[in-house]
């Protein structure tokens, strides 16, 4: 994320306390105090914690997003009328830059969503602050709830030096998977079917181009988002568990490879080849999906958090897939959207456990899909009967049952993101040819796995 997401939103919105605005301050407000657990002790009667103000710093911006949150807040605090909700909102982005320095305040947030890169949650738990949550795992059953292949994305060792092993730091709400929005009347227009294959999709940007179509819009001024478009590429072509290693920064991989840099070169050829629209990298991220919406191209690749957007501008005109790789199965970028942690600061951990219980129970999860929003447990019980949600849901089990989910790629190092953004936009610019752009990622990456 994502994320971006990580992943999302663009636009500022700034700080928004949707919710329970009360005179207490964030991270207190205990009137009168809760009775302290013995040490090393935790406790699910959050009831009995007097009154709490509960501290929340989301990223649920967008219209299913913020939908979603704002009813699980509100039902929250209606069964535990002792808990008030203070919500401070902001886009990815936004995020990103004022929880840094937010969770090291005397007056932290209780609750965070943390990027679940080394970057974000692998700094903070680094730094001692994020709380580790497997005693509350215990308590509450999350083990159980969560398969571990979606719980190694919220997991650190103590000293973060082990991505995917140790402690649990988060819990995320939805999954996610980047796939190939696409507008069905431009493709019926251009006599063509839904392409089934990485071949038949460059065949169908070939023939949008030809009928004087943008074949695929991107949006790429924040940099990130054309990490949504090298992924998917990437996975058709380089092995998944040498993908894995690469985005979760552990070693014995690497990106000098004649696969990743045909990745790459394919990158770099489909600018070349007039298949984006102009301007990629001076073009604002929701401008590019707001653009498909608008009818001024044909595909658009990215995660499944935009098809509530885009089923809302679109109806029914707008669908989704991931073309497959030359063996029949699909490999594609996703996981989870960015989970929330409890801070080591929090004066309340308690109630900050018993908030993302809540968020993440299997009547949240039905909140979720009502709202447009992919359940990262429970998918295929959830998955409406038509629609570019019914597309995503199908994806998302197809990819996670028989395919390969594959990390973000900023995952992999502190530095990642800022490295493969920009390494990205030099790529687009044609700047750096693709052996220059493995070897930019191949020092990052080998910098950090030697001095782990």
């Amino acid at each position: 994320m994502h994320r971006h997401h990580r992943m999302v939103a663009v636009s500022a919105v700034g700080a928004a306390f949707a919710l329970g605005l009360t005179a207490c301050a964030p991270g207190s407000g205990s009137t009168p105090p809760a009775e302290e657990s013995p040490a090393g002790e935790v406790s699910t009667d959050v009831d009995e914690l007097g009154d709490v103000t509960l501290s929340v710093w989301d990223q649920e911006v967008r219209g299913g997003q913020n939908e979603q949150i704002e009813q699980l807040n509100a039902a929250f605090m209606e069964e535990h009328p002792n808990i008030t909700i203070e919500r401070n909102s902001q886009a990815f982005d936004d995020l990103a830059t004022t929880l840094r320095l937010a969770i090291t305040d005397d007056d932290a947030p209780d609750v965070v969503q943390a990027n679940n890169g080394r970057n974000t949650m692998g700094a903070f738990v680094e730094a001692g602050q994020l709380r580790p949550l497997d005693d509350y795992a215990d308590a509450y059953g999350w083990f159980d709830r969560y398969s571990p292949s979606i719980l190694q994305y919220s997991t650190y060792s103590e000293d973060a030096t082990e991505f995917g092993e140790g402690n649990l730091y988060g819990l995320p709400q939805v999954g996610e998977v980047v796939g190939v929005f696409y507008s069905k009347s431009k493709l019926e227009g251009l006599g063509l079917d839904v392409p089934k294959d990485w071949a038949a999709f460059e065949e169908a940007l070939q023939a949008a181009k030809d009928a004087g179509e943008t074949p695929m819009l991107l949006g790429n001024i924040e940099k990130w988002p054309a990490l949504h478009v090298f992924g998917p590429l990437q996975g058709s072509l380089v092995d998944a568990e040498e993908i894995t290693d690469l985005g979760l920064g552990n070693p014995g991989a690497s990106w000098t490879t004649p696969e990743n840099e045909e990745a790459a070169a394919h990158m770099q050829g489909w600018v070349e080849d007039g298949y984006f629209n102009d301007g990629v990298n001076g073009t604002d991220y929701d401008a590019a999906w707001q653009s498909l919406a608008a009818g001024d191209g044909v595909f658009l690749i990215g995660g499944s958090w935009l098809a509530a957007d885009l089923e809302d501008a679109m109806g029914d005109d707008v669908g989704f897939f991931v073309p497959a790789k030359e063996d029949g199965t699909k490999a594609t970028t996703g996981g989870t959207g960015l989970p929330f942690a409890i801070t080591s600061a929090s004066e309340n951990p308690d109630a900050a456990a018993a908030y993302i219980d809540f968020l993440t129970s299997d009547d949240a999860m039905d909140v979720l899909a009502e709202t447009g929003n992919l359940p990262v447990n429970d998918t295929a019980e959830h998955a409406p009967d038509s629609g570019v949600q019914a597309d995503v849901f199908a994806t998302f089990g197809e990819v996670t049952e028989s395919g390969a989910v594959l990390p973000y790629l900023d995952y992999a190092t502190p530095t990642f993101a800022d490295t493969l953004g920009q390494a990205l936009q030099d790529l687009i610019d044609g700047r750096v040819t693709p052996a220059e752009f493995t070897e930019t990622l191949e020092a990052d990456y080998s910098d950090f796995t030697a001095g782990g």
